[in-house]
């Protein structure tokens, strides 16, 4: 066989073990086959291959792997994996173990590198560290802290039983820890402008906010704040609906860190879409009680533009258990305006866009910035 006298598909290698047992892997398994292909180390020197279950265990002999970890599939595998090492009498050395637990499934994902290579090979995602896959580095660039990860995997433990686990709770990990180091900014995604025709239009104000209320070490820093602000479009309606708290005509509401403003009167263009809203603002703020909504803003004369990634579940739901439905819309890039704090951020930061979600920088180049989004705010397993 090692010298070429036979064709592929006609002679094999088999360990002689016993034929009646009622292990299929004992029935005298194949150790080699002939295979006519160029090897990228040695070339056409060999044209016999060995088979995975001969090499599993020597392999891990010879680089004295202590345990190897499979997945439970290997489970009807171990006792061939043992008769190869006792057969050929290693003991000179550590004699390798296998130990079997179940695969780490996580919901609206894969964690397959099989899979993962293929969706990466379709252009389905761009990489091993896509943002969108639970590899360890496409967790890192999408903004999970390391330390998240282990309370994941600790809280899940290691069984031997297959199961799925609701990715919800690897979000909750996340958010639990991001809450702790993220410094909250203000950054507006879908803004619609707000005058404020009762604030003087020369007049800058520079608003003390701290840095994160759950770290008193984190400290302050300064918001400009002016007669031109930009809100989110979902903030405000034209006319009140059932449980609307926030922005409506002759409604009031709070500007995080700062004052509460009443909407008057909307101007809107030739489309009909609502161009600017004119409010009224009220310097004694403190005295104002009962202001139900504090909204996000940033100050048009200041804002600072920022590229964001958006990212969604790479999958929809199962067609099969093999197959999903790709999410068409995974992943979305958008431009957000930011506070100037924003203009001092490095790449690798971890930053809290407060009522949206944790964002972690991936890219800082010639004064331009790009973040990734890693969580939304809210968590379904809470």
């Amino acid at each position: 066989m090692k010298n070429g006298f036979f064709r592929e598909g006609t002679c094999v290698l088999r360990a002689k073990i016993d034929m009646s047992s009622p292990n299929i892997n004992m029935r005298d398994p194949i150790m080699y086959r002939i295979l006519y292909k160029t090897h990228h180390k040695t070339g056409s020197k060999w044209c016999i291959y060995p088979t995975y279950d001969w090499t599993h265990g020597q392999c891990d002999y010879i680089e004295q792997i202590s345990h190897s970890l499979c997945s439970l599939e290997f489970e009807n595998k171990r006792p061939l994996y043992n008769w190869f090492l006792e057969k050929i009498n290693l003991t000179s050395k550590i004699r390798p173990k296998q130990i079997e637990f179940s695969r780490l499934n996580i919901s609206n994902t894969v964690t397959s590198k099989r899979k993962i290579q293929y969706l990466i090979k379709k252009n389905i995602i761009y990489s091993w560290d896509d943002p969108r896959i639970l590899t360890i580095c496409g967790l890192k660039k999408r903004g999970y802290p390391s330390i998240a990860l282990k309370d994941f995997i600790h809280k899940i433990g290691i069984t031997k039983r297959n199961s799925m686990i609701d990715i919800s709770l690897l979000e909750y990990w996340g958010r639990k820890h991001l809450n702790k180091i993220s410094t909250r900014v203000m950054v507006v995604l879908n803004p619609v402008k707000i005058i404020i025709d009762n604030y003087c239009s020369n007049k800058i104000e520079w608003i003390k906010l701290k840095n994160n209320p759950e770290d008193k070490h984190s400290g302050i820093r300064n918001v400009p704040f002016s007669k031109n602000i930009y809100i989110e479009e979902s903030d405000f309606l034209e006319e009140k609906k059932d449980n609307f708290f926030r922005l409506f005509i002759g409604n009031k509401v709070r500007l995080k860190g700062s004052y509460v403003i009443e909407a008057k009167y909307v101007v809107k263009n030739e489309k009909g879409k609502i161009k600017e809203i004119h409010c009224n603002y009220f310097s004694k703020t403190e005295s104002i009680k009962k202001i139900r909504s504090t909204l996000h803003w940033v100050s048009i004369p200041h804002i600072f533009p920022i590229k964001i990634n958006i990212y969604k579940t790479l999958f929809l739901k199962k067609k099969n258990l093999d197959e999903y439905e790709i999410n068409p819309n995974s992943k979305k890039t958008i431009i957000g305006y930011a506070e100037p704090f924003l203009k001092k951020v490095k790449k690798g930061d971890y930053l809290q866009f407060q009522r949206i979600g944790y964002f972690c920088v991936e890219e800082v180049h010639n004064g331009k910035i790009i973040l990734n989004k890693t969580l939304s705010i809210k968590n379904k397993w809470e």
